[in-house]
Order: C-alpha cells, then structure tokens, then sequence
C-alpha cells in the first residue's frame, strides 16, 4: 500500500465523534471514552466550537450550528461539491499554496479561548498512557529526552502563540473541482505556536524539505533558518505527540483500525531523528 493511500484512509481523529447526515447539514454527536472522560481524547469541545465559528466566519470552514452544544452535539451545514483530500493532492503547487493562505487566515486571527501547545499535548498524552498503565517502546526514554531538550530550547526563544488547526489529516481538507478548499473537524484547535501549525501538516503530508522551504518562503516571505529550525523541530515533535495519540487508541479504541501500525511509522519518524544531525543543528539555530 502506498504512503498516500495508508494515510487517506487513516480515520478522523475524533474516533468517538459519530456523524450522521440529516438533509443539508451533518450532525456530531461526541461519544465520551474511558471512565465518560472526555479529556482522554484531547478535545474542548467548548473551544472546538468557538473554533469552527472563527472558520465560518473567516470563510474557511462550514458554518456551524449550536442548537444542542450543551449535550455534545456539534450541527455543521454539509458541504456539497467536495471531496476528502488525499496526500496526493498536496502534491500540487496551487493547492499546497491555497492551503498556506487559510492557514495564514486562521493563523492571524484574534487568539482563541483555548491556549494548549504540542509541550501540552504531549504531557497530557503521557499522562494519559500512565493512567492507562500502556506499556511504552523500550527506546521512549531517549526520545522523551530529546523532546525535552526541544523544548526548552523552543521555550527559551518565545512561542508565536497564535489560533492553529493543529490537526491536518488530509481528509479534513476538503477540495472542490476548481481547487479551493474548506477546513473541517476542529476539535483540537488552540492558541498554539505558529510553526507547530505549518510543521505538523508537513511532516503528514510528507513534504520534502525544498517543499517545505517552498511553503515557509510562501508563508513568512522569507527563509530563514531560524523558522527552519523551528519547523524541523516542530515536525518531529508532531510525529512524538501522534504516536503517543495512536498509543492511546491502540488500548481503548473499539474501531477496527491499525493504531499500532500508525503510532509505529509515527515514532520512526521521531526516532530517526536522533541519528539525524540536523537535530542538533536546529537546537543550536533557534
């Protein structure tokens, strides 16, 4: 199977979200997960709501509704004339630099309720794995020392804390036939740092690095090697927060779906970092 093909068909991230279609709008009823803890899934609904209005009104996204928001149920318009991306499509200049204009959008906007960067997300994961008493990999521990080091160097340079997406699986662009794009499912939307947004939808979409230079010189009008070393950072910081994710759901999700084998290829991607000596490089550039 292709890289493209296994990632397309890797399930929203949402895996207790249930969607059912009723006439021109799509209804999302959020399911809670282990002990009603609806923490265990990383989502604030509150704020996943407050996000997905900023996308409506910036253009980017369906418009939702909130008739039964405070029983967990999200109602968004559905959106006829579009399809799931794939990472294939992302291979195309004009989308890649459709994609980086709603990120610009959405990245510029008033800050968001809701402030929870990757160094968040990746503690409440670890926290969570520890209550789940998950059995870690056994090389976990020189990568949990590696993300440490990042962070405090990340830390030390200040965090461009902006609104981010923070979740950019391919099937949540959604691509018409004149190649324009609408955002969907931002439940874990947050005030996060700027590159974190850029680097994760890089390293799922497999960018290479000329391509990710081409997108941060589109981005920021400029390549400078401190935003490189942030984004090389932040994209492996990406893969070390996915894969404890996928960790979680390989215990508790009831979906018939290979969270192993997504969590492994994210952890690779983090290892392989450590033999990489552009880590080092990009610790020293911030």
């Amino acid at each position: 199977m292709r890289r493209d093909e296994f990632q397309s068909r890797v399930p929203s991230h949402r895996q207790h979200l249930h969607k059912m279609r009723l006439g021109r709008a799509v209804v999302h009823s959020r399911g809670s997960s282990l002990s009603g803890s609806p923490s265990l899934i990383g989502a604030d609904h509150s704020a996943a709501s407050e996000a997905s209005r900023r996308a409506f009104e910036l253009g980017l996204g369906p418009r939702t509704y909130d008739y039964l928001a405070h029983r967990g149920v999200e109602i968004a318009d559905f959106v006829e004339g579009r399809r799931a991306c794939t990472i294939r499509d992302f291979r195309n200049r004009h989308v890649r630099a459709t994609a980086i204009s709603l990120y610009r959008a959405f990245n510029g906007s008033r800050r968001l309720g809701l402030t929870k960067t990757v160094f968040d997300m990746i503690e409440e994961h670890l926290d969570q794995l520890r209550r789940l008493d998950a059995r870690l990999p056994a090389e976990f521990s020189a990568i949990h020392d590696q993300y440490l080091r990042a962070r405090s160097a990340l830390e030390a340079s200040g965090l461009d804390l902006v609104p981010c997406y923070n979740d950019p699986a391919p099937a949540n662009f959604l691509i018409a036939d004149d190649r324009s794009i609408l955002i969907v499912d931002y439940e874990y939307a947050s005030n996060n740092d700027r590159c974190y947004d850029l680097a994760v939808w890089c390293g799922e979409m497999f960018f290479s690095y000329p391509t990710e230079n081409e997108i941060i010189e589109s981005y920021f009008g400029r390549v400078d090697p401190a935003i490189q070393a942030r984004i090389f950072l932040y994209r492996r910081l990406g893969d070390l927060k996915w894969s404890a994710w996928a960790m979680i759901q390989n215990c508790m999700s009831p979906l018939d779906f290979d969270f192993f084998k997504f969590g492994a290829l994210k952890q690779m991607r983090a290892r392989a970092a450590l033999q990489d000596p552009r880590w080092e490089h990009a610790l020293k550039s911030l």
